[in-house]
């Protein structure tokens, strides 16, 4: 059985990826969960103690406050960059095959149709640019990885777009809502269990598009949450993104292609709308009561 290490592990991919192993029969003894506290990857003597026994590592640790990033370059490259660098560094030395968590926030946004995986990067943002630092150090120095780019994440594990239209829903009679930023909402269990597949399958190695079929706009997915939730998605109003000024660009278009899960010939990502339906009850619950 193959002994895993998740970096980052106390976000909402990490939490549902430890789900994942052990809903897949992987012994918790063989999972070495390690948060933020437990392991800063911008240390490279800690990262090399912590990979070392392993025989498969997720790497999810990340800078990922997209508007600090545009103040704090520096703090978003050290995580994204430099402990993307260590962590493909520990595992090259001990020849572990690594799983790379990317974003879609690699590419400007202004494609009309998806992005393919070999596509030229082009971030917008410092977080953007951080991440694609990152991209490029796992490949120079770590041949087995798989660098996996998600987007629009969601989860029952995090505070996301969707618990947080889920809670306004409850407090006002209407919501205004970007319409003219298209991507693809995401769940995070299924990027783990995407994860999972591409190394029980020994898929190849190299970049994967890890976000669901279909596409939307936020506008587009607030209305979905509001219709499955048994609301009127008429509440929904459709805005522009300078309605809402933020320090960091957003991509117009994130929407990511999936050839390389057809040529593997393995299984993509459900369809957002279906994850949603899936996912909905266990991201807008409460937490329980301490």
């Amino acid at each position: 059985m193959a002994r895993w290490l998740v970096t980052g592990s106390g976000g909402m991919l990490g939490l549902d990826l430890q789900v994942t192993l052990a809903l897949a029969g992987v012994d918790e003894d063989d999972v070495t969960a390690l948060t933020r506290a437990d392991l800063d990857v911008t240390d490279a003597d800690a990262v090399r103690d912590a990979v070392r026994g392993h025989d498969v590592v997720v790497n999810c640790a990340a800078y990922t406050a997209v508007d600090d990033a545009e103040t704090h370059e520096g703090q978003a490259f050290a995580v994204n960059a430099i402990g993307a660098a260590n962590v493909a560094d520990a595992c090259r030395s001990v020849g572990t095959r690594l799983v790379h968590i990317s974003t879609d926030y690699v590419f400007s946004g202004d494609a009309d149709e998806p992005y393919a995986e070999d596509a030229a990067l082009s971030p917008l943002s410092a977080y953007g640019r951080s991440k694609a630092a990152g991209e490029w150090a796992v490949q120079a120095r770590c041949p087995q990885a798989w660098i996996v780019r998600t987007a629009w994440l969601y989860g029952a594990g995090g505070p996301n777009f969707v618990k947080t239209m889920a809670r306004l829903a409850e407090r006002h009679d209407t919501l205004d809502v970007v319409d003219d930023q298209r991507g693809q909402p995401t769940w995070t269990m299924d990027v783990a269990r995407a994860v999972l597949r591409l190394v029980d399958e020994s898929a190849p190695f190299g970049v994967w598009h890890a976000t669901s079929q279909g596409d939307t706009t936020k506008f587009g997915l607030t209305r979905e949450i509001f219709r499955q939730l048994g609301l009127d998605p008429d509440r929904v109003r459709p805005a522009t993104s300078d309605a809402f000024p933020l320090p960091a660009p957003r991509p117009a278009y994130s929407v990511l292609g999936h050839d390389a899960w057809r040529m593997a010939r393995l299984a993509p990502l459900p369809h957002w709308e279906a994850s949603l339906a899936e996912a909905l009850p266990d991201v807008v619950a409460e937490p329980p009561s301490s």
